[in-house]
């Protein structure tokens, strides 16, 4: 039974680790059954696979490339993504030297504040308290079988214990050639005294540590199972043990143990401290700096490999500003892709001002930053003002992510989420929580703003998580029964291992300050290069982008003073066409400044064909209610109608505004449009006030004619009726008939259209010309 569990234990090891040979792995939990009970404890007891490892301290032989040594920054907890940094740091640090091995130093400070660590990111375990650290336990799996397994044989890894190791990221200092150990170090915890780890993970935790021999069998098992006490004893005849389980009990009644020593009590997780690793030899010394991890070492000095890399950042700059659409997100994906296959760049910064606008976009662009290609090793965000609605997901797959000051992160946006939309990107959200380290449930609760989040403390570890409460209590129930004795009628209570706080309000988005305590974001950053520097960038990357053309138009697009002007002057210059048909150049004027407004609109990601549609209709429609009909009828009316909602579509992504950031955006537009057609109310007293007098408009505009005109040339005399009052006989557009008395004459207006029975009154009499104003009754 014992073999069968193994084998399924390292084939389940092989699926999880993704590469490597399961051979390596079946042969020590072969050798070794699943729960060790006994173990003689020596200075020299290391497994013979051990033997040939080089010892920690350099060869007097080396050549002097090995005298300068690296040291990687091991974060807790340990992401997928920093798994795949870490990994390629190590590659490149290996094929860097091909002719001997490299020293490096992975650096275990743990968490300088518990209270600070997110929400757990281990999926593969339900367990509420399952450990400290919310490292997973296939992130930890692949890099301690890559640390000692034979792709990266030329990396010598040391594990420096700098701070309190817990969880699975104990097994990547396991997979270590050797430990040094600062005083505040610590290493075990792997489960909660609650928790519990199944054979298959024991036999992993004792597998990886069969490559390594660093700790005896008995204190490896005790590790993994806090339910068991472990002890340090002594034999009559001088031979010291560590004893676990049944074992420990035997050895208790032969009556042989003439000094024991309790390491860690039934139900209490084992943590070993600095003195104890040094006890064990696991240690090989106790360092407080630097400094001293080199001179122990043999190293002229180490390089902090996560700041001084073998590689130079080579990055490129994504500019994502203004609404997001589906073309656009086709562009950003062909140009980071792009990026790859010239292979020319290992970093990208994401540079984010948005609210958003299409979520199935944003969520598969977040997924190129969550999971990028193996080439490029970060990727870097900056939110310069704000990244709301689903925005937030493409800066939340960043790492690290900066923020303005002054940045909302979060809150509503272009488009309307719900419950059911957030639902559907629940893969790819937990993908980003995976990925960052970030919680799942505030990312969750920032696209929708029902979701009601609240702060919990372990009550007897002081851990933090957000959590939905509900979710938590069936959560926390499930398990409950999964681990319940069926004789007790015992029903624990959330509440009595999760202790409650205040709800955390994300609906309006959320402060810099807010974001980064809630490990939501890294940093602040008062600019763009700021950021840039952050990632390792020594100045702004080049843009990716289209031509500058398209940038300078996307620009322009995104300032609504410009487009305001645009319509304003458009609808001027439309007004003076229609005061003087045939002017021709007002015309063409109003078409550009249409025509640019569209196109800026276009690439902003706003406007689309039904909206110009919509536009030019309009258009059309005053056009013949000015020129063909004139009036203000159904043409009129129905143009009117048409161009506002034409200029209002074209400032937004939605059609009916449903959350407070559509409204404002709706209002915005509506003001916008109304504002314009002011143009050509503007535009009309222009033309009629200015045009007739302007020396450039000569032979524009037609000429009154004199008041010398010869009487010869007068086939009526109408002189008499200068000042006189009578009726439209018919509608004035402007010329028509008119009565006075008994007189019925051709007149025309003076400009305005008259109806029927309107009472007018001769304003002019030139000739046979009659011109006509209308009089109020």
């Amino acid at each position: 039974m014992t073999r069968l569990i193994a084998l399924t234990a390292c084939f389940i090891t092989g699926f999880l680790a993704g590469t490597g040979s399961f051979a390596n792995m079946a042969q020590p939990a072969l050798a070794q059954p699943i729960t060790p009970q006994t173990e003689t404890f020596t200075p020299d007891n290391r497994s013979s696979e051990n033997q040939s490892s080089p010892s920690p301290l350099p060869d007097s032989r080396a050549s002097s490339n090995q005298l300068e040594g690296f040291q990687i920054e091991i974060s807790s907890p340990l992401s997928t993504r920093q798994v795949q940094r870490t990994l390629g740091q190590l590659r490149r640090l290996a094929q860097a030297r091909r002719d001997d091995r490299v020293t490096v130093v992975l650096r275990f400070a743990g968490s300088a504040n518990n209270s600070s660590l997110p929400e757990e990111s281990n999926r593969a375990s339900a367990n509420l308290g399952d450990s400290r650290s919310d490292t997973g336990l296939e992130d930890a799996l692949k890099l301690a079988r890559a640390i000692s397994g034979d792709e990266l044989r030329r990396i010598r890894c040391i594990a420096w214990i700098d701070g309190p190791v817990t969880g699975h990221e104990t097994l990547v200092a396991l997979a270590c050639e050797s430990m040094v150990a600062s005083r505040t170090g610590s290493l075990g915890e792997v489960t909660s005294a609650s928790g519990s780890i199944d054979e298959t993970t024991s036999l992993i935790y004792q597998s990886i540590a069969k490559r390594r021999g660093l700790l005896p069998d008995a204190v490896v098992a005790s590790l993994v199972n806090p339910n068991a006490e472990l002890a340090r004893v002594r034999s009559s005849d001088g031979e010291v043990q560590f004893a676990i389980g049944q074992k420990l009990a035997e050895l208790r009644q032969s009556g042989d143990v003439v000094e024991e020593t309790t390491w860690a009590e039934t139900g209490v997780p084992l943590v070993l401290s600095a003195d104890q690793l040094r006890q064990l030899r696991a240690a090989t010394t106790i360092v407080s700096s630097p400094d001293e991890v080199a001179d122990h070492l043999g190293l002229a000095r180490l390089r902090n490999e996560s700041v001084d890399s073998t590689e130079q950042a080579i990055g490129v700059l994504l500019k994502v500003n203004g609404p997001i659409n589906a073309k656009r997100v086709r562009r950003w994906q062909a140009n980071l892709a792009a990026t790859v296959d010239s292979g020319e760049t290992n970093t990208w910064m994401i540079e984010i001002d948005s609210p958003g606008g299409y979520l199935p976009g944003t969520a598969s662009l977040a997924a190129v930053a969550a999971e990028p290609a193996s080439s490029i090793r970060q990727v870097g965000g900056f939110v310069s003002h704000e990244a709301r609605g689903d925005a937030v997901l493409l800066a939340l797959a960043c790492q690290p992510l900066s923020l303005h000051p002054e940045a909302t992160l979060g809150g509503p946006g272009a488009q309307a989420i719900d419950g059911a939309d957030v639902d559907r990107q629940r893969e790819l959200i937990t993908l980003i929580a995976d990925s960052t380290g970030r919680s799942e449930t505030l990312i969750r609760g920032l696209l929708n703003p029902e979701l009601a989040v609240h702060r919990y403390i372990h009550r007897r570890t002081g851990r933090i998580r957000y959590a939905v409460p509900s979710e938590l209590t069936a959560e926390f129930n499930a398990e409950s029964a999964k681990n319940a004795d069926g004789d007790s009628d015992a029903k624990p209570d959330v509440s009595s291992v999760w202790k409650r706080e205040q709800r955390i309000e994300l609906g309006d988005g959320l402060s810099s300050q807010a974001a980064i305590e809630l490990g939501l974001a890294e940093a602040e950053a008062e600019n763009l290069s700021v950021a840039c520097t952050a990632i390792g960038l020594d100045a702004i990357p080049p843009q990716l982008s289209d031509r500058g053309l398209v940038r300078w138009v996307e620009q322009i697009g995104r300032n609504d003073g410009m487009a305001f002007a645009l319509l304003l002057m458009g609808f001027m210059f439309l007004s003076a066409e229609a005061s003087a048909p045939g002017l021709g150049i007002p015309g063409f004027l109003a078409m550009l400044c249409f025509a640019f407004f569209f196109w800026t609109k276009f690439l902003a990601g706003t406007a689309e064909w039904a909206e110009l549609l919509a536009f030019g209709l309009g258009i059309a429609c005053l056009a013949i209610e000015v020129f063909v009909l004139p009036g203000f009828g159904i043409f009129g009316v129905g143009g009117l109608v048409l161009t506002v909602l034409g200029v209002v579509l074209m400032s937004q992504t939605f059609v009916v505004p449903r959350n407070a950031y559509q409204t404002a955006e709706a209002v915005n537009g509506i003001g916008m449009a109304m504002g314009a057609m002011i143009g050509l109310i503007v535009g009309l007293f222009l033309v009629r006030a200015f045009l007739p007098k302007a020396a450039t408009a000569t032979g524009l505009a037609m000429e009154v004619p004199s008041d010398s005109i010869e009487e010869g040339e007068r086939v009526a005399h109408y002189d008499h009726l200068l000042g006189q009052t009578g009726v439209a006989a018919t509608r004035l557009r402007p010329s028509g008939k008119a009565r006075f008395g008994d007189t019925l004459v051709s007149v025309i207006s003076d400009g305005s259209a008259v109806e029927p029975g309107q009472p007018v009154r001769v304003l002019q009499v030139l000739g046979n010309r009659i011109v006509v104003e209308t009089v109020e009754p």
